[in-house]
């Protein structure tokens, strides 16, 4: 398969994209100069440091290829699923790091909601219900994994650092250095979100549920 387009850039640097682009996609550069130059009409030239970490960036980072398979149509379509929520994650890790994870990040974040002074029993009501909140992810993991849930929390909680609970290995550990880990950006923004959502919920006159 052949394609003609118009290269990007000018002078030697748009020489230099169409053999990017051409070692990217493994596709080969017909033109002139595509080994039939004479060595007298071969010249030095700096492209400059700004241009060579330009090619080096697309080369190095620009294009992957990622084969998916699978014993049926389902297994591949949730391989990929897989596959995306595990970029996805990747990406927003990079933007904002990443804090220990089967429900030990939101764990530790009721250390600073107990710092909440309530004025009022609505204040004091909702803040209860937040800690609650906050605890259902570690009880969730560990309610499936055939434990009991509210023991792990209570074992959890009071535990400091990256202190949380293996539910495949059944055992206690430190979450990041076992490789147990949720990307910042994710739990940040299921907590906006969530309350986001709970405020809402608090000026509306009616709700409607669907049942599952």
């Amino acid at each position: 398969m052949r394609s003609a387009v118009k290269a990007s850039g000018f002078g030697d640097n748009r020489k230099a994209t169409l053999q990017d682009i051409a070692t990217a996609t493994g596709g080969i550069v017909f033109g002139d100069e595509s080994g039939i130059a004479k060595l007298e009409d071969v010249q030095l030239s700096d492209l400059g440091q700004e241009k060579l970490q330009e090619r080096l960036a697309r080369l190095a980072f620009g294009v992957a290829v990622l084969k998916v398979g699978g014993s049926s149509e389902v297994e591949v379509n949730e391989n990929k699923d897989r596959l995306n929520d595990a970029l996805n994650a990747t990406r927003a890790a990079v933007e904002e790091g990443i804090v220990p994870g089967g429900g030990t990040a939101l764990l530790r974040c009721i250390e600073s909601v107990n710092f909440i002074k309530p004025i009022n029993n609505d204040q004091t009501i909702g803040i209860e219900i937040v800690r609650k909140a906050l605890r259902v992810r570690c009880m969730t993991i560990a309610n499936n994994a055939g434990v009991d849930g509210n023991q792990v929390v209570a074992k959890v909680e009071p535990g400091a650092g990256d202190l949380g609970y293996d539910a495949l290995n059944n055992e206690y550990v430190n979450m990041v250095e076992k490789g147990i880990i949720d990307p910042t950006k994710v739990v940040r923004t299921a907590i906006n979100d969530a309350s986001g959502v709970a405020s809402l919920l608090t000026t509306a006159e009616a709700v409607i549920t669907q049942n599952s």
